[in-house]
């Protein structure tokens, strides 16, 4: 499985549906109208944008950064269910979104999984990059 996960056709094939997933969502919620679920679908579609830009980018400071839109579409779209969840208003388009969002979730995942290893090895990455910028008491020291 981890060699199947780890091949450049799997990665292509992964990026290319969280990018489908993303952008069927933003489609959806900027066909509602209103305000909020303008907003909602201009963020899915923005997050869509730097997840591709953190992939093709050869920019070292973007790379190094390519964990960040992972994990904000994770968290937007964890919220977003969150939220339906909460608010409403309960209709068939609603749950169908719904669906999509959890495959979302889930197609994430995998590519963290294929990408850094692991989940762990994710969040190490992601303190790893930000942590020049931290203060030197959250920094962390070799043992």
């Amino acid at each position: 499985m981890t060699k199947l996960l780890g091949s450049r056709a799997a990665g292509a094939v992964l990026a290319t549906a969280i990018v489908g997933l993303t952008l069927a969502t933003a489609y959806i919620h900027l066909g509602l109208g209103g305000l909020l679920f303008t907003l909602n679908g201009l963020g899915y579609a923005g997050l869509a944008a730097l997840f591709v830009i953190g992939i093709v980018s050869p920019v070292e400071i973007v790379r190094r950064f390519s964990w960040f839109p992972r994990f904000a579409l994770i968290g937007y779209t964890a919220m977003t269910i969150a939220g339906y969840l909460v608010m409403g208003p309960y209709f068939t388009l609603g749950f169908i979104a719904k669906g999509i969002e959890v495959a979302l979730i889930a197609a994430l995942v995998l590519d963290i999984v294929r990408v850094y290893g692991s989940p762990m090895a994710f969040v190490r990455t992601a303190l790893g990059s930000i942590a020049p910028i931290l203060p030197g008491r959250f920094r962390q020291t070799a043992a």
